[in-house]
């Protein structure tokens, strides 16, 4: 992200695509977001080897080992499973599922964004429910940053910013500015827009998943940072 950023301020491209989940919720002096385009599902996925199709959370073998690299994921899975091992698991999402399929892991958690992005979709076992796992900040949606006086890359860009998306993700990110973490943190955010109203779910828990605080707050889509800010 600070390589995309630092061509931005030198002005070696004019727009960055991010992942939004990446995005840090404070910018560098000079930069915006110039869109956030139209979300992909945010739910988390259950990837089981290949050749297994139908599975979820609760019904992995007991002490099954999962693997994921995020904190979020972990308190939440542990809260839910507490017997399940948790391995660390790095690399691209092709090099995750490889080390799966090769047997280091009966099952990986993964956004199911990604894979269906990149054309993976039957990969995915199960999206796991949203009352089960919440997803991270602004995950599954794509956003577009730019320098702020670039007024000609700001006016292109601002075609491809999708309201509802945009608005949710407000709230999302200023509930996690507000906690000050960041992406290595148990900490977690959904909002849902239904027409006016904007429902954003939040959590945060201790790593290990033996507390998690989890509430939700409504309010209007006006006044979306301060939804997130309140909560």
């Amino acid at each position: 992200t600070k390589e995309l950023e630092d061509a931005l301020l030198d002005g070696r491209i004019d727009l960055a695509v991010h992942s939004l989940k990446d995005l840090p919720t404070i910018l560098p002096e000079g930069l915006s977001i110039a869109a956030i385009c139209e979300r992909e599902d945010a739910r988390d996925a259950l990837v089981l080897r290949a050749g297994v199709k139908n599975g979820s959370l609760l019904h992995l073998p007991q002490g099954a080992i999962v693997g994921t690299s995020s904190q979020r994921r972990l308190a939440q899975l542990k809260a839910l499973r507490s017997d399940v091992v948790v391995k660390d698991l790095r690399g691209n999402v092709d090099t995750r599922i490889r080390k799966l399929d090769e047997g280091q892991y009966d099952a990986v958690i993964l956004a199911s964004a990604g894979l269906v992005r990149l054309g993976l979709q039957e990969r995915i076992s199960a999206r796991i429910s949203i009352s089960e796992m919440l997803p991270a900040v602004g995950q599954g949606a794509i956003a577009i940053e730019t320098r702020s006086d670039n007024q000609f890359a700001n006016q292109t860009i601002a075609q491809l910013d999708h309201r509802e998306t945009r608005l949710a993700c407000l709230a999302e990110r200023a509930f996690l500015r507000g906690l000050g973490g960041g992406c290595q943190f148990p900490i977690a955010a959904h909002a849902v827009l239904d027409g006016d109203a904007l429902q954003l779910d939040g959590l945060v828990a201790r790593p290990d998943g033996s507390r998690i605080l989890r509430d939700y707050l409504s309010g209007s889509s006006s006044d979306a940072e301060a939804l997130g800010a309140a909560l």
